[in-house]
């Protein structure tokens, strides 16, 4: 049996992100079937559990990028890649809820883990989240956290009864929701985010107790009970439509009956670069426009989510605050009351391609496909390619990871669009020039497998390579580098190391084109002259007969160079 732990280290806290995600799999469906408020999207168990995969993905990192494997990272490593990821992963209310609930635990957890800093991570969290919701109400996620905070701070003893503490506050706050939000004491459920806040709270009981606490909240009654595990929905309206049941809404809410009807069109959302001056004045704005309103994070970097009917005027708000990215807009049209998406005849085949910057995602989408940004230390999880399939709304998907680090996040979403009907084919690229080698020879009028084995071919014969910037002294394939020395990767593995990009670039590629080659497609960052590429394309020119050079600007990307021969 693992030893407990006596406080939360870097190892419990894998341990709780892992298991929070397991839960709420588990509990996915029924969250989102008891979803009543505010928005019928029906979807606060699975933005929930995006979040949370997004979170654990982050930690995951954490400890693959530790060097000796001899010892855990750091706590302070771990809650803070826990953090950034639920804020990056952000989905809906309730996901960007959670997140600012998680950054408010991780800025006390990251200088101790044990019974008192517990006690006050958890108040932090939650006060934390009610200032970042733009209108609190009662009876919802807020709430639940509250109690739980409440009952940690009460409680004297070691880090087990605390947080055992905290979890059954937690469910006895969910049993009474419906009786502080009328609009759940109509439909007879318990707030969906607060129960899978209690999910998540439950994990983190079971990651420092080592046993799984009894399953959801505390009641009485059978009418206004969440189901718990493998249980049914007790009190769901027959017909009914669930929706996101978190209160970062904001209008008259004590009438929550004025909710049945209408409502904005649009719910956006997207990351925010901006000074923290000028997310006061964001708030201001966004509050003017329309509901729903939650923006959380700080340092720089921020979760925008808002309810609007004028969707441009949100992201123009961003726009004037800072630089948004990763933006997501969906409309909603009301019918009897129920929020559905307006959806077209879905095409016969798309492409949906990751890529590192935006200049290729701005010659993919030309190309045709539906892209997917990886920002420098912010890899896509696999809900965010799913929903990228299902933006691409089409009958047949050819998937393209451009990374190989991404395999297993690219089969998951693979898998969980197969399951909805779409025919998906996932051709393993490990690099961007093994995509754009790929869609070049896509072909959407004939027969799929044999488009899949077009693509996949044109990416096995591109060999990729690209330039990085050492960070610290290490070991590598090609001897041992110092911090700032250029290193020139190819297929993966280190095999030049130099001191400039040109010099390390030019050797690369004739390391390349030895085994030999047609055409070689250079990527350049954002802050890469357009003399290099000119300097590469003349020595490729001079260098090799009848080799051909194509020039791309690959934007904000991590690395300066990216090469492709093939």
């Amino acid at each position: 049996m693992p030893q407990l732990p006596d406080d939360l280290d870097a190892v419990a806290v894998r341990t709780w992100c892992s298991l929070a995600l397991e839960a709420l799999g588990r509990e996915r469906a029924e969250i989102d079937a008891i979803n009543v408020y505010p928005i019928a999207d029906g979807d606060t168990g699975t933005n929930l559990y995006l979040t949370v995969e997004s979170a654990a993905a982050a930690v995951e990192a954490v400890f693959a990028a530790h060097e000796t494997g001899a010892t855990a990272p750091a706590t302070a490593d771990a809650v803070r890649a826990m953090a950034h990821g639920a804020l990056i992963g952000a989905r809906g209310n309730s996901g960007t809820i959670l997140a600012q609930l998680l950054r408010g635990m991780a800025g006390v957890l990251a200088d101790g883990g044990d019974a008192a800093h517990l006690r006050l991570a958890l108040t932090r969290a939650a006060a934390a989240a009610r200032q970042a919701v733009a209108h609190p109400v009662e009876g919802t996620v807020l709430t639940v956290a509250t109690a739980a905070a409440e009952a940690a701070q009460g409680d004297e003893r070691e880090l087990r009864a605390v947080v055992s503490a905290a979890y059954e506050r937690a469910r006895a706050a969910l049993a009474k929701t419906p009786e502080q939000l009328a609009v759940l004491g109509r439909a007879g459920v318990v707030d969906a985010g607060g129960r899978g806040l209690v999910a998540v709270l439950g994990a983190l009981v079971e990651a420092v107790t080592g046993q799984a606490p009894v399953r959801g909240p505390r009641t009485g009654s059978g009418k206004a009970a969440a189901p718990v595990d493998g249980g049914s929905v007790v009190g769901l309206p027959v017909g009914g439509v669930p929706v996101d049941g978190l209160a970062a809404v904001e209008g008259p809410l004590d009438c929550p009956e004025d909710l049945d009807g209408g409502g904005p069109a649009f719910e956006v959302i997207y990351l925010l670069e901006a000074r923290d001056e000028q997310v006061y004045r964001l708030r201001a704005r966004l509050d003017a426009l329309g509901d729903s309103l939650v923006v959380v994070g700080g340092d720089g970097l921020w979760h925008v989510h808002v309810h609007v009917d004028d969707a441009g005027a949100a992201v123009e708000a961003g726009v004037e605050a800072g630089r948004p990215y990763r933006i997501r807009i969906t409309h909603f049209a009301t019918e009897s009351g129920h929020d559905v998406r307006v959806q077209a005849e879905p095409a016969q085949r798309a492409v949906v391609v990751v890529v590192p910057g935006d200049g290729l995602a701005g010659l993919c989408t030309e190309a045709g496909a539906t892209t997917v940004i990886a920002r420098p230390g912010e890899p896509p999880a696999s809900g965010e390619l799913v929903d990228a399939i299902r933006r691409a709304h089409a009958r047949e998907v050819v998937l393209l990871p451009n990374d190989a680090a991404l395999r297993h996040t690219a089969a998951a979403a693979a898998e969980q669009a197969r399951t909805e009907g779409v025919r998906v084919a996932l051709v393993p690229t490990r690099a961007a020039v093994q995509g754009i080698a790929a869609l070049a020879v896509h072909e959407p009028d004939r027969g799929f497998d044999e488009d899949v084995v077009a693509m996949t071919a044109a990416a096995g014969a591109t060999r990729y390579a690209e330039l990085a910037v050492a960070e610290r002294q290490s070991w590598t394939m090609a001897g041992i580098c110092q911090a700032g020395d250029i290193l020139g990767l190819i297929d993966g593995d280190v095999a030049v190391i130099g001191a400039d990009v040109p010099a390390t670039a030019r050797t690369v590629l004739d390391r390349m084109l030895a085994a030999g080659g047609e055409l070689v497609t250079l990527v350049l960052g954002e802050d890469v002259p357009d003399t290099l590429a000119d300097a590469l394309e003349e020595h490729v020119r001079e260098g090799y007969l009848a080799v051909d050079t194509v020039v791309y600007r690959g934007g904000h990307q991590r690395a300066p160079l990216l090469i492709g021969v093939e």
